[in-house]
């Protein structure tokens, strides 16, 4: 069981909300006093309040905790891989854990200060939260996963009150923020801060840059094609690469994409926050900087599904062409942490198996007077199974877009690709498959 799995998509409502201001300041520039105590009952509350749901309402057979379960729970040798739903452990677990980490972050602890809260957090409640054995799985996910939903929630969040707006503007912001991070929205409540513009002078004012597209898609599943649906995508940025780059999330890249589909709503959901930088080189036609990232992924559709936490290094390049040609290129690699990848042949009824390796990927687009856009982007990896049959994978995703602004930040924008799954079984058949797909859209863009 976890909660708060809905909370990034309210971001696509920053739209209505103005994105760019004059100046950048970072949000760890100001951390306020640290409340240990309200932050305790809040990461306390964020595992009550659920379990009760569970025990009393729900009457969940595993909600049914014990002295018993809970000395078997704390044993060493009691941890094992769950079989439950791939959006329950990819998705919801992160979700839940982004509530514990911020439930310390929104009391004036820096972000260091509070990853220990999410691994706590996720610790306690498979162990003393369920009767079930506790979850290897989970607790990365958790973790892992909800450190950088967290922060990348805590960030958003207080960029969308972090302006002079009052009135019915202001309220908007504040209900928005309180959905996105409810850690933060408390606090302000209780603080007496809800409704009021920030007095001081270093508010966040990091700029955004933002695109919101709407279109049509098909995916071509076991070699038929589908029908077109529409889907819609939105990518948020916060900061630049060659900015703030040593702060830790001082740039957060954030995409999402949704549609309709046979079997979820939310389809992507790719997460990357920086944790250290280095300024490699600048020079007038070119500049360099090194971001070591953390990675959330979550790919969940008709044809294909993988999800990862990851570690990597990323080299991010800007070039200044003759002829107002622009270059923008990322290299990156690193280790996978913990993937789900899809396996045809199931395993004690989960039809995807855990697995660790690495990753790389690279992605380039170059600018044409700031109208025409063409962009090219490889992502791979290799991975091992750490839980599932006996396999190595092979994954890449091979992406191109074309696209032309017609009419002020208004663009069309059509984009083939592909994912591809090759699997190397010990005791099964191996697999080869891809699933090639198109859109087609219309894009607002919101430049920084």
């Amino acid at each position: 069981m976890a909660i708060a799995a809905w909370q990034p998509w309210v971001l696509l409502l920053l739209c209505c909300v103005q994105l760019n201001a004059a100046a950048q300041v970072s949000a760890e520039d100001s951390l306020g006093k640290k409340r240990f105590g309200r932050a305790a009952l809040l990461w306390s509350s964020a595992q009550v309040i659920p379990w009760s749901y569970d025990q009393y309402i729900v009457n969940a057979d595993w909600a049914h905790i014990t002295l018993k379960t809970l000395k078997y729970n704390i044993r060493p040798g009691s941890w094992a891989w769950d079989n439950d739903g791939f959006t329950t452990n990819q998705f919801a677990h992160p979700s839940h854990g982004s509530v514990f980490f911020n439930a310390y972050r929104s009391n004036g602890y820096s972000f260091w200060q509070s990853v220990p809260a999410a691994f706590a957090g996720s610790y306690i409640w498979e162990t003393a939260g369920e009767t079930q054995s506790p979850s290897i799985n989970d607790f990365i996910n958790t973790s892992f996963g909800g450190v950088v939903i967290g922060e990348t929630l805590h960030r958003f969040s207080n960029r969308l009150i972090d302006n002079r707006s009052i009135g019915f503007k202001r309220q908007v912001s504040e209900v928005l923020a309180l959905i996105i991070n409810p850690a933060g929205g408390l606090n302000r409540l209780m603080d007496g801060k809800w409704g009021k513009a920030p007095a001081n002078a270093t508010h966040d004012s990091t700029k955004i840059s933002a695109e919101f597209d709407v279109g049509i898609r098909r995916f071509k599943v076991n070699n038929q094609d589908g029908n077109f649906g529409w889907y819609s995508h939105v990518k948020l940025v916060y900061g630049t690469p060659f900015e703030n780059y040593k702060t830790a999330f001082g740039y957060i890249y954030l995409n999402g994409e949704f549609g309709k589909d046979d079997s979820t709503l939310v389809n992507v959901v790719s997460i990357y926050g920086s944790l250290a930088g280095w300024r490699v080189a600048l020079a007038d036609s070119s500049r360099h900087t090194g971001l070591l990232t953390a990675n959330f992924d979550y790919i969940d559709n008709e044809a294909f599904s993988y999800s990862a936490e990851s570690v990597k290094f990323n080299l991010f390049s800007e070039f200044r062409l003759p002829g107002k040609f622009k270059v923008h290129t990322v290299l990156g690699a690193g280790p996978v942490i913990l993937a789900a990848v899809p396996d045809p042949y199931f395993y004690q009824g989960r039809p995807y198996d855990y697995c660790t390796g690495i990753g790389f990927n690279f992605s380039g687009e170059i600018s044409f007077g700031q109208r025409l856009f063409y962009s090219l982007s490889y992502r791979g990896g290799w991975l091992k199974t750490l839980s599932g049959n006996s396999s190595e994978y092979f994954l890449k995703a091979l992406t191109s877009e074309f696209r032309y602004k017609f009419a002020g930040n208004f663009s069309l924008c059509a984009e083939p690709g592909y994912f591809t799954l090759k699997g190397h079984y010990k005791k099964e058949a191996d697999i080869d498959k891809t699933y090639p797909y198109f859109r087609l859209s219309v894009r607002y863009s919101i430049p920084l």
